[in-house]
């Protein structure tokens, strides 16, 4: 396995992710209107922007990327800030809590879906 593979796969989850969060928001419009729609996609927004942090936390670590003074700031500070975003979400737009709960999982299920996918597709490379 070399880097390619391993960028390769942080790609799909991106996209997995993406996919995740539009489909969810798209289910949730249907179902049950704009508001928890807009919690599930801004949840599933925080939880993108959370792997990002946790790749470019991983890539410092493992020496293939120099460590930003923002960078060591955002990732202290991560959980407040995402905690703040989702309390913003929820008191001030009026969206449901469970929603977004459930929109912050778009990245743990964009991971399983990578798994999947390597599973079945990669299984005879």
């Amino acid at each position: 396995m070399n880097a390619e593979f391993y960028e390769g796969a942080l790609r799909r989850i991106r996209l997995f992710a993406a996919a995740v969060g539009v489909t969810g928001a798209i289910a949730l419009l249907l179902a049950q209107g704009f508001r928890p729609a807009a919690g599930f996609l801004l949840g599933a927004a925080l939880s993108i922007l959370n792997f990002r942090g946790l790749s470019m936390l991983a890539n410092v670590l493992g020496g293939s990327a120099k460590p930003g003074a923002l960078a060591a700031v955002l990732v202290a500070l991560r959980y407040l800030l995402i905690g703040c975003a989702v309390y913003v979400i929820v008191k001030i737009l009026g969206v449901t809590l469970a929603a977004v709960v459930w929109g912050l999982l778009a990245a743990f299920a964009a991971v399983i879906l990578e798994i999947l996918y390597e599973l079945i597709f990669r299984i005879h490379e």
